[in-house]
C-alpha cells in the first residue's frame, strides 16, 4: 500500500516565482466521493490515473499509473467531472523536502497553494517565509472540491 502524508499552507507573496519554472498541469475526476477519488491528469506531455483513499489527518492511500496520454486527454474532455482544474506547478527543494505550488487557472485563477509530502505527520520541516496560512484540513482547497465549488465562487 502506498501513503500520501501531505500539508497544504497558502502562499504569501511572490518571492517564490524566481525558484523555479512552472509545468502545466489538466487533471479531472471521474469521481470525487471522499471516500475515493480517481483523478486523471497531464503533466507537460505524459499521464496519470490516481486513486486516492478518505484522508485521515494529513494521510491517505494513494495509488497512481502512467496512462496513454491521448486516452487522458480524451478522458478529461468527455468524461471528466467538470469544469476541470488546470494550474501551473512549481516544485521547490528545501530543507530536503520539495514545495509544490500550485498556481490556479481558470476558474480557480488567483488561488494559490503550496504542499509538502511528508515521512510522517510529526516530520519537521523548514517552512519558507513566503509560505502562509495552513489549510490542510480545510476541505475548501482540496483539488477534487474545487471542481463543484471553485475559487471564483468563494465569498472573500
Amino acid at each position: 500500500m502506498s501513503k500520501e502524508i501531505e500539508r497544504k499552507f497558502l502562499v504569501v507573496g511572490d518571492k517564490w516565482r524566481e525558484l523555479a519554472a512552472g509545468t502545466q498541469y489538466r487533471q479531472g475526476y471521474l469521481n470525487s466521493i471522499k471516500e475515493r477519488t480517481v483523478r486523471i491528469r497531464t503533466i507537460a506531455d505524459k499521464a496519470f490515473l490516481t486513486v486516492k483513499g478518505p484522508t485521515v489527518g494529513v494521510t491517505r492511500m494513494e495509488f497512481e499509473y502512467e496512462i496513454p496520454y491521448d486516452d487522458c486527454v480524451q478522458m478529461l474532455d468527455h468524461l471528466a467531472e467538470q469544469p476541470i482544474i488546470e494550474k501551473n506547478r512549481y516544485k521547490i527543494p528545501m530543507g530536503g523536502h520539495v514545495w509544490e505550488i500550485d498556481e490556479f487557472l481558470g476558474v480557480n485563477k488567483g488561488l494559490i497553494v503550496a504542499e509538502i509530502e511528508l515521512g510522517s505527520e510529526d516530520e519537521a520541516f523548514e517552512k519558507p517565509d513566503w509560505i502562509g496560512e495552513e489549510v490542510s484540513g480545510d476541505p475548501r482547497y482540496f483539488n477534487s472540491n474545487l471542481v463543484a465549488h471553485p475559487y471564483s465562487t468563494w465569498e472573500k
